[in-house]
């Protein structure tokens, strides 16, 4: 299975974990084979200057992945990533490893939208 983890950085599991998915500068794209992190690679988001609704979750299903850990999302973009067929955890943070960790030992499942607007601020 492919995990998508916005991130600042391309240094894979070290990388930090951006606080906004679709204007991140990339996506590590982390490998999960019998329950364990397998290959891990870099994806630059095309979209980081500017996106619009379902470009990213586009990318990332054509990309492979399955499932996006990201800090906070709203409906509308957790509503498209299934649509495309990704899972979506929220609550995401600290490192990729971290984060990717924490989904593994079943600390990072599902979650819920953020609240209020458009605003992407996220206290995660």
């Amino acid at each position: 299975m492919l995990v998508a983890v916005p991130s600042e950085s391309d240094e894979g599991l070290e990388s930090p974990v951006a606080e906004h998915f679709g204007r991140c500068p990339f996506f590590t794209m982390v490998e999960i084979e019998n329950g364990e992190i397998g290959a891990v690679s870099s994806l630059s988001n095309p979209f980081y200057a500017s996106h619009s609704p379902g470009e990213v979750p586009m990318l990332l299903e054509r990309s492979g992945a399955r499932v996006i850990l990201a800090g906070g999302m709203g409906r509308r973009a957790m509503a498209l990533f299934s649509e495309f067929g990704i899972e979506s955890s929220t609550g995401a943070s600290g490192t990729v490893g971290q984060t990717v960790r924490a989904f593994l030992q079943g600390n990072l499942r599902g979650g819920s939208p953020c609240p209020g607007g458009s605003g992407h601020a996220h206290d995660h």
